[in-house]
């Protein structure tokens, strides 16, 4: 148990550090990712107003037969691109909230790119 704590711990760590040098504005918002085991959340946030624009998870109703796997990972980030395209957003700034970029948070980002957004 000790080992899980100090674990959260370090990515707590590194997400306040990531977090003191990016920042999400309306032209080029910041997304941030989650992933649990059992679903995959990310957001893109407009931090000078303090709003999140869109959202999206696979615990969505839609969205339920997509797993948390890196294959689901990359079909939610292309979904999440096309909602970033329907509301005219070209470039984000990608929030990785503190985990290690390969994986699930990788594939996230992969599909995204695939989607036409550039970060």
């Amino acid at each position: 148990m000790k080992k899980l704590i100090e674990m959260e711990n370090r990515r707590k760590k590194r997400k306040t550090g990531i977090r003191a040098k990016i920042s999400g504005t309306p032209e080029r918002p910041r997304l941030s990712v989650f992933k649990s085991n059992l679903y995959i959340y990310a957001q893109a946030i407009d931090d000078q107003a303090g709003v999140t624009i869109v959202s999206i998870s696979n615990k969505e109703e839609k969205l339920l037969n997509i797993k948390s796997n890196k294959e689901g990972a990359a079909k939610l980030g292309e979904e999440m691109g096309k909602r970033l395209k329907e509301k005219n957003i070209e470039k984000i700034v990608f929030d990785r909230n503190g985990y290690i970029f390969h994986g699930k948070v990788k594939a996230l980002a992969d599909g995204i790119r695939k989607a036409g957004l550039v970060f």
